[in-house]
């Protein structure tokens, strides 16, 4: 967790250092002043929800190592976030969010060699919250583009069930996990109607660790920690927001 603070107070430094002064140069400067009627100007306030649903289905689907009979699973997840301007293009603030999964698997695998016949059940609820700095750069002359970049330091706590049927038993797991996760999310911001704005951003560095224990049958089984440091951009996991500005 040490790390995670380190690194989140390293890269708002950097991001302070480049709006100490109109005359600096490099990718958290912006070549054109802020005005003080512009949204982004100091003294303002912004808020924003941002919204995602991805779901599968799927039935009688063939595999190389197996059938898989029934496929419906769905990951829904809403986060909440507020704003203020300290500073002209320069926004300190916080994020609350919910996460819930669901899903239900019915399949055959290596049908010739082990004959592994399960259905399973899964329910996970998440909370999370997460302060951020935002550095906005105005690359244009206008009051209606604008691009940024987010600092985030993320916490967040998980809980869920997995229920497992071969047609002979039937076990339920309880999994807990606790995950850190710091992250850089450069965006663009779109001004659509007055005061309100489109946002859309992606994960450009994410460094994270879960701590996770986990029950089977109302017996702890295991606890286990993992660490990720992911820099991949994955153009399918954009985040998109609408943002109204005060």
């Amino acid at each position: 967790m040490i790390i995670y603070f380190i690194l989140f107070l390293f890269f708002t430094g950097i991001t302070f250092a480049g709006t100490n002064s109109s005359e600096s140069t490099g990718v958290f400067s912006s070549p054109y002043k802020i005005s003080k009627d512009e949204y982004i100007a100091q003294s303002h306030f912004m808020g924003g929800l941002t919204l995602s649903l991805v779901e599968a289905n799927s039935s009688d689907l063939e595999l190389f190592f197996g059938d898989i009979y029934q496929l419906d699973a769905y990951v829904f997840s809403f986060t909440g976030f507020t704003g203020y301007f300290f500073r002209d293009g320069l926004a300190a603030g916080i994020k609350a969010g919910f996460e819930q999964s669901k899903g239900e698997f019915d399949f055959l695998l290596l049908k010739d060699i082990l004959d592994i016949s399960q259905r399973k059940k899964y329910l996970s609820r998440g909370y999370s919250v997460e302060p951020y700095f935002r550095n906005y750069l105005k690359l244009f002359d206008t009051k209606n583009l604008y691009f940024f970049n987010e600092t985030a330091l993320m916490l967040q706590y998980s809980s869920g069930i997995l229920q497992t049927d071969d047609h002979t038993t039937m076990n339920k797991t309880l999994l807990n996990a606790w995950k850190f996760e710091f992250g850089i999310r450069p965006g663009v911001n779109i001004f659509i109607f007055n005061r309100l704005a489109f946002e859309t951003s992606i994960s450009l560095l994410g460094l994270s660790s879960s701590f996770s224990t986990i029950h089977e049958n109302d017996q702890k089984k295991s606890h286990f920690n993992y660490n990720i440091i992911n820099f991949k951009v994955n153009l399918l996991a954009l985040d998109f927001s609408l943002v109204y500005f005060l």
